[in-house]
């Protein structure tokens, strides 16, 4: 509910609607406030709209807070047009500014995402490190980060292979492109190929086998979840290549 109220239509409405109800409470003082600390206030006005709803919601206040201004505010009032000059360089920069700082905060909020995924990476590969380091069961650990990359690049399937290099599937490489054939795959714009793409493990330079992802139509896995899934690919070569020469294994 939090979500449609700060996202949804109602961010829109109130993105419309903000900068007319201030205009309304300030109207009985206009002439004992100066129209640069009108403008201020509906800067203000604006830049809570771009924090709470999203960069459309934040651009809307802003043009929105610089119509009722100028209604409001400028002379002749009650009409669309401004005569003295003063006034049609705050209008407009009160436009400027209000989108600038939608954008702003838009980026912000980008960025606090980014944050809060990255740490979910982070948590993915320090839990199938530290899996890694304590099990002794290969079965584990590859189960452990084939679930992993199902959920991380959202894939449809995802099977391990041991040793083998039959055909000549896509291959998602180390940099998290996809190569398929001789070319780069536009995995940005395309998401994964339809057909089964692999993802190689290796263990101390030594093959170990390949972890089949089955991708989902229409989705697109970011660069940073696919280094992530190759991150994952390393460490359980690591913990493979552990296991076999451990002085326990069988």
């Amino acid at each position: 509910m939090s979500h449609f109220l700060t996202r949804g239509p109602l961010a829109i409405l109130a993105a419309l609607m903000a900068p007319l109800a201030v205009c309304a409470l300030l109207l009985p003082f206009r002439s004992n406030i100066a129209n640069v600390n009108v403008a201020l206030i509906l800067v203000v006005v604006v830049v809570a709209a771009a924090a709470l709803g999203h960069r459309p919601a934040g651009a809307l206040t802003a043009v929105s807070a610089a119509v009722w201004f100028d209604f409001f505010f400028t002379r002749p009032y009650e009409h669309f047009s401004i005569t003295r000059s003063a006034d049609i360089t705050t209008a407009v920069l009160l436009l400027l500014v209000g989108l600038a700082v939608s954008q702003l905060a838009a980026r912000a909020r980008r960025l606090q995402v980014i944050a809060i995924t990255d740490a979910d990476y982070l948590a993915q590969i320090h839990h199938t490190a530290r899996l890694a380091q304590s099990s002794t069961s290969p079965t584990a650990v590859i189960d452990q980060v084939r679930a992993q990359l199902v959920g991380l690049l959202h894939l449809r399937g995802c099977r391990f292979e041991y040793s083998t290099l039959l055909g000549h599937p896509p291959r998602l490489e180390q940099d998290g492109s996809v190569v398929l054939g001789r070319k780069k795959w536009a995995v940005d714009r395309l998401g994964l190929p339809d057909e089964k793409v692999e993802l190689r493990v290796f263990g101390n330079g030594r093959f170990y086998g390949r972890f089949m992802l089955e991708a989902t139509p229409g989705v697109v896995p970011s660069l940073e979840a696919r280094l992530v899934a190759v991150t994952l690919a390393d460490q359980t070569g690591n913990a493979l290549d552990t296991m076999q020469h451990s002085p326990h294994a069988g």
